[in-house]
């Protein structure tokens, strides 16, 4: 079956863009383009630049000290991370990421993967703090997003208990891998183990673990005012905290593990959520510049591309080996 997720995922893509565009004319799709404030639109894609330097940055800081990770290092490993994220399923290119970090010598194994669990769990309740403050200050809240807004909250409570206290995530892992297949119940457990490591590791040092924290909510802070700068740059009129509130819900949607890369699920998020500010067409042609968000630095990534599928294919081997 894991052979098939990806063209599946790939197929659902297609049929949803299909979908979208059918209703869309592509000489007005094209207009808005080329109607497109010039200086806006390079300012936004821009901001990618910033974006790969920051969180380069912060996966040095999250290196024990005298690991030795130089800037250069670890902007190659964020990006070619990209690159294997676009094609891979899952997010592997993370946890191909985490192999690089063991096979060049920074880190041990078990502790390599850890620090790619933390990374992630900060990225994710960064996100969702940010639609939470968001969605907070959201003017017109109806069913829909009172219901959003308690999920989100539901989120930020949960990661933040499973991320500062051992006991609950003990109990939340656990309960897991009771109630799922053998399979699944596995993973849970590799899960939970390395969560337990990097709550022992990332606990000792509180001023590191503060500076991470504040680094990855700004990081996605500027993800945020990126898509802002998109609408901008697409001439239409969104207030940010409207964009604060709904971009992140679009983002999350991406993240169901129905599509390529958040592909059509994205897309179509964002023509739903913001069709009270502008039209479906801009709304898509939002959609195609949130998925250069994610290709820009994948295209980055390709000239380190082939030391990543060298450890890679060392690790497959030695799996298939032990």
């Amino acid at each position: 079956m894991k052979r098939y997720k990806r063209p599946i995922s790939i197929a659902v893509s297609v049929l949803i863009l299909c979908i979208i565009y059918s209703r869309i004319k592509p000489e007005e799709l094209s207009k808005v383009f080329l109607d497109c404030d010039l200086m806006w639109m390079i300012i936004s894609l821009g901001m990618v630049i910033p974006l790969t330097g920051f969180t380069s940055w912060r996966l040095q800081q999250l290196m024990p000290p005298g690991s030795g990770m130089g800037a250069g290092e670890a902007n190659k490993l964020v990006l070619a991370a990209s690159t294997l994220n676009m094609v891979l399923p899952s997010k592997m290119g993370d946890i191909a990421k985490a192999y690089f970090i063991r096979d060049r010598g920074y880190l041990s194994g078990t502790l390599s993967v850890s620090l790619v669990v933390f990374e992630k769990t900060c990225d994710m309740l960064s996100l969702l703090f940010w639609c939470a403050f968001g969605l907070i200050l959201y003017p017109q809240k109806d069913a829909f997003f009172w219901t959003m807004t308690a999920g989100v909250m539901a989120g930020v409570t949960l990661g933040l208990l499973l991320l500062g206290s051992a006991q609950f995530a003990n109990f939340f892992f656990g309960m897991f891998r009771k109630i799922t297949p053998k399979g699944i119940s596995q993973k849970f457990k590799s899960l939970q183990e390395s969560w337990q490591e990097m709550q022992q590791h990332f606990w000792q040092d509180r001023l590191q673990l503060a500076k991470v924290a504040g680094t990855s909510i700004f990081i996605w802070f500027l993800h945020m005012v990126q898509i802002w700068f998109f609408t901008l740059a697409l001439k239409a009129t969104v207030p940010f905290i409207i964009s604060l509130a709904l971009s992140p819900l679009a983002i999350l949607a991406g993240l169901l593990p129905l599509t390529f890369a958040g592909v059509g699920t994205r897309d179509q998020a964002l023509i739903s959520l913001y069709e009270g500010h502008f039209d479906a067409t801009t709304g898509a042609a939002l959609g195609l510049l949130c998925t250069m968000r994610y290709f820009l630095p994948a295209i980055g990534g390709l000239p380190f591309l082939r030391t990543y599928l060298a450890t890679l294919k060392t690790q497959q081997k030695a799996a298939t080996d032990g």
